[in-house]
């Protein structure tokens, strides 16, 4: 889920798509825009089995394989309008950033929910250390492992002892 707002783009993801896809000598397919639509549909986090489940059950025009759905989310991913985010629990989703703030993720290695948070002092220090660096930066991605407030409640009525086995 996400609490962040979004920002506004001169260009669509889809003509921001199909700007990539030409560079690759490919087009946007009736297939790859259903994919496309279906991920920018909403800002929600989401697994590739998640996506071929919905778009494989779908009828008539907005049926697509599982085949095109993953070599789509690859595109998607190289083309910077996707990326990946993993999971403690081994399991990576996707979320599209384009058209969203800078953020950074918690993740929780019990129950493996992703909480987005507005990055803007982490930024503030990554710059910092690229200037220090002469290092050009072109964006910084941030992964925070531990336990969320929901499954650390739920580990406080057992005994300390039984978090050691």
């Amino acid at each position: 889920m996400s609490d962040l707002e979004s920002v506004s783009v001169a260009v669509s993801p889809r003509d921001k798509f199909r700007e990539y896809l030409s560079t690759q000598n490919k087009r946007l397919t009736r297939e790859r825009d259903i994919v496309l639509e279906q991920v920018f549909s909403s800002h929600e986090h989401f697994d590739r089995e998640e996506l071929v489940s919905t778009l494989t059950t779908s009828s008539g025009d907005r049926r697509v394989s599982r085949a095109t759905v993953y070599r789509t989310l690859q595109e998607l991913e190289r083309s910077g309008l996707l990326r990946k985010v993993a999971r403690a629990n081994g399991r990576d989703v996707f979320e599209h950033d384009y058209g969203y703030p800078q953020h950074d993720h918690l993740i929780c290695g019990e129950c493996g929910s992703l909480t987005e948070f507005p990055a803007t002092e982490i930024s503030k220090v990554v710059s910092a250390v690229s200037a220090t660096h002469g290092f050009r930066q072109s964006g910084h991605r941030l992964e925070v492992y531990g336990t969320c407030d929901e499954c650390c409640r739920g580990s406080r009525g057992r005994h300390p002892k039984l978090d050691m086995l």
